[in-house]
């Protein structure tokens, strides 16, 4: 016979919609009332093991009043903080195409802008390239960041695709886009 010991059985986990972590741990996200609201629509058995009386009394029994208080205050000053973050990275949201010029007639078309809506740019790149007949590729900017690399100035065609939105470019909007013309320096000779 075995030794009676600790449970090897799998610890089933139930992990929050709206903030992604383990229901326990929401209280320490950044939005504790959403998750709070969906997981009482969600399953009121587990409400009631998280955030019931019971269990709120259990973990709140050592604390006084005054800190339960700036404990309530200080998550509701973090949820706040959150949401203007969130509204802040709403606002920067852009698609900005570029045109680069490589030599005298020669253009490239760069696009920035397109994975924050969730558009998969391997397939966006092949789509324009089978579109446009010419080469694109997905590279890395020198902050880090990926863009799509079209052969041409195409920069037009991409805002009308955009609009249609037309197959990989699903979800991206055109009333985003911000154009913008890169011309290359000469280089004085004297």
């Amino acid at each position: 016979m075995s030794a009676a010991g600790p449970s090897t059985r799998p610890v089933p986990v139930f992990y929050c919609r709206v903030c992604s972590l383990p229901t326990e741990y929401c209280e320490f996200g950044p939005s504790v009332s959403k998750c709070k609201s969906w997981l009482e629509g969600a399953d009121t058995a587990e409400f009631e093991r998280v955030w019931g009386a019971g269990s709120l009394a259990s973990r709140i029994g050592t604390l006084s009043l005054d800190k339960q208080e700036k404990l309530e205050a200080d998550a509701a000053k973090a949820e706040k903080k959150a949401e203007k973050k969130a509204e802040a990275e709403a606002k920067k949201k852009e698609i900005t195409i570029k045109r680069a010029e490589r030599t005298r007639r020669k253009h490239a078309t760069h696009i920035h802008g397109l994975d924050v809506f969730g558009v998969d740019l391997k397939k966006a790149a092949k789509q324009f390239a089978s579109k446009f007949a010419t080469g694109a590729s997905v590279s890395k900017t020198p902050q880090g960041d990926d863009e799509i690399v079209i052969q041409g100035d195409v920069g037009d065609d991409v805002v009308e695709m955009l609009r249609q939105q037309v197959g990989a470019l699903k979800g991206a909007p055109a009333d985003q886009v911000v154009r913008v013309d890169e011309k290359k320096k000469k280089t004085e000779e004297a």
